[in-house]
């Protein structure tokens, strides 16, 4: 059977609703993932990468800029999930991102995030869209 779910949400420019899309990300994992610690895992991984993105998104992108909106789009289809984060920033280079720094006495705090998104998803690209950003990340639905 052919699965197709998608998922459009904007919030305002505020890290207060974090944790609800999180949420909405690990419900729609656990929904679509195959075993149940493949959900689990899945749903873990997606809370994070949302919660990264939209950080970023709010912080960096849209400067907490509190008239501004970040708005979020998750696609599930029976071999992968989608997520597409759009900001209204000026964008950057998401190639010439160094590798953070993860030792204690020089931890800085630059890069960590999309490191780790990069970490856990398959596919990431930042790009110019709709007058603004698209940071879109996949991850494949392993079907056995």
């Amino acid at each position: 059977m052919k699965t197709r779910m998608a998922l459009d949400i904007t919030i305002p420019n505020q890290t207060r609703y974090l944790g609800l899309i999180g949420k909405i990300g690990e419900n729609m994992a656990r929904e679509f993932g195959d075993s149940a610690c493949d959900r689990e895992t899945l749903a873990n991984q997606l809370n994070i990468v949302l919660t990264e993105s939209i950080v970023n998104a709010i912080k960096h992108a849209n400067a907490t800029d509190p008239a501004k909106e970040v708005h979020v789009r998750i696609t599930v289809s029976d071999r992968e999930i989608a997520i597409m984060v759009y900001d209204s920033g000026c964008g950057f280079d998401l190639n010439s991102l160094a590798s953070p720094c993860f030792d204690a006495d020089a931890l800085e705090e630059k890069g960590r995030g999309i490191f780790i998104i990069r970490s856990l998803m398959d596919h990431v690209e930042y790009r110019k869209a709709n007058g603004g950003n698209v940071l879109e990340m996949r991850k494949k639905l392993v079907r056995r």
